[in-house]
């Protein structure tokens, strides 16, 4: 038998302050991760007519004679269905990227077309308007860059009547922000800013989740950080407009919650929140709140229903919570926060359940909540305990190296607030389920596993006992020789052989 001593671990090698320190530091690394993982993309609004379905070919692509020509019977034509014929067989042509290029290499075509978009006949203003959409989609700048002369006139439109005019106008703009910089610099004095806080009134659905998509590429810029998102000037600034309110209450749960819009809008937060400019004020906006009511909203769509698209919110949602938490203002506004209660852990687990079944490629945005959470207040890590949820927890461990890295740092968050708590985690499903990761040969899993451990021998005395009799320094000296891990595994051997 191996007698206990007081004498555990030694500070001089890795105690307490030193686990938190690399915890700090890997956590920080994983959240600049996520911050720089964006979702740019293009969206393209096409809507055939049926005549136009129905013919069953390719549009061809187009040469300069013939874009040439359909510009002229657009702009000439002594009848209004041979001009809006005209836009048509262009339009179809501009769904090629050669023919975008031959577009906009011909002296006068986007004046030609700007001219058709400013006219005052209103199918010929929409068939030139979805002929710059497919403009738009292209993946080259300098045809998104040819579209400038168009973007003021786009902007104008958005204060216009018809919806569906508004929705394309939005979407093609959204499409011509994320491509160049160029656009960007003229759409920010010529007013996006206000033109989309004043589209977020709208009452139809479909304009309101293209708002969300122009706004989210508008947040995604290089230089949104520093010049749109500051509330530096009032009329090119998202934080010094009514912006952030509305899309808070876009947010929030209730009959009126559209799933469409509510994602659109979640994904602006994120990107808001992922800026750092000023999250205080978000939360000074009621963002934890709601953003907490909304995440116990969805726990109970989860049991409600099997659509697998409730995801698509769920995403964000756990990342604005997740990147809010790591806020030091946090801590002054417990009172609002509504996230302080065993609903939200519950909720939680309800939503890793539902990721774990059907999407488990979303299992590390909720335990990077769980993590964040059980961090910032030991009344998390008690809900943890109470609710009988580390044995679900610990089923996760199988799914992949990441998840396994982010239980175990859950549960390090939990060994971390003492005795009473370590009392608690140790033996029960724990040691068998340490014992299992530290065979895995992935370095950051063990080493997780190691620190885990050091907590539980510095808190639990009684777990040296019982590791060593379940073949613990076994397990270490597989990893003996592993330079990432040497010194840890040298200080778990020492603190067991003097246990």
């Amino acid at each position: 038998m191996w007698s206990r001593r007081q004498g555990r671990l030694r500070p001089t090698v890795c105690g307490v302050e030193e686990l938190r320190r690399r915890r700090r530091e890997r956590e920080a690394a994983l959240r600049k991760a996520r911050r720089e993982q964006q979702l740019v993309s293009k969206r393209l609004l096409r809507d055939d007519t049926p005549e136009e379905a129905g013919e069953g070919c390719v549009a061809a692509i187009l040469g300069e004679t013939e874009v040439q020509q359909f510009l002229r019977q657009a702009q000439r034509g002594t009848e209004e269905k041979e001009r809006e014929g005209a836009l048509v067989s262009l339009r179809r042509g501009l769904q090629h990227p050669e023919t975008q290029q031959t577009f906009i290499r011909l002296e006068g075509s986007m004046r030609t077309l700007v001219g058709l978009l400013t006219s005052n006949q209103a199918l010929l203003q929409l068939e030139a308007a979805r002929c710059l959409h497919e403009l738009s989609h292209s993946e080259q700048s300098t045809v998104a860059e040819a579209c400038l002369p168009a973007t003021s006139y786009l902007l104008t439109y958005l204060s216009g009547h018809s919806s569906d005019f508004i929705e394309l106008c939005l979407y093609t703009l959204g499409n011509l922000i994320v491509e160049s910089e160029a656009v960007r610099r003229q759409l920010l004095p010529q007013g996006i800013v206000p033109a989309l806080a004043a589209c977020i009134q709208s009452p139809h659905v479909a304009v309101l989740e293209a708002l969300g998509y122009a706004l989210s590429q508008l947040l995604q810029a290089e230089e949104a950080p520093e010049k749109i998102i500051p509330p530096a000037s009032a009329s090119s600034s998202i934080l010094a407009s009514t912006l952030p309110q509305h899309m808070l209450q876009m947010l929030q749960p209730g009959p009126k919650l559209n799933p469409g819009v509510a994602v659109e809008f979640a994904w602006c937060l994120h990107y808001i929140i992922c800026s750092q400019v000023s999250n205080p004020l978000l939360i000074g906006h009621g963002a934890l709140s709601t953003l907490g009511l909304l995440l116990l909203d969805l726990a109970g769509a989860v049991q409600r229903t099997e659509d697998a698209g409730l995801e698509l919110l769920a995403c964000p949602v756990l990342r604005c919570l997740s990147n809010l938490l790591t806020e030091a203002a946090v801590e002054t506004v417990g009172g609002q926060m509504q996230l302080r209660d065993e609903r939200v852990v519950a909720a939680l687990f309800i939503l890793l359940q539902f990721f774990f079944q059907k999407q488990p490629s979303l299992l590390p945005e909720g335990l990077w909540l769980l993590n964040n959470l059980t961090a910032i207040s030991p009344s998390f890590c008690t809900s943890l305990l109470s609710l009988d949820l580390i044995e679900p927890l610990l089923q996760l461990l199988p799914v992949s190296n990441v998840v396994s890295v982010m239980v175990l740092t859950v549960l390090c968050n939990v060994a971390e607030k003492g005795p009473a708590y370590c009392q608690r985690l140790w033996p029960g499903p724990l040691l068998p389920a340490l014992l299992h990761t530290l065979a895995f040969s992935d370095t950051e899993v063990v080493g997780q596993s190691l620190e885990l451990l050091h907590l539980l021998f510095l808190y639990q005395p009684e777990a040296v006992q019982v590791f060593l009799q379940q073949s613990g320094l076994q397990a270490l000296e597989r990893h003996q020789e592993e330079a990432q891990l040497q010194d840890r595994v040298y200080a778990l051997q020492q603190t067991a052989l003097q246990g």
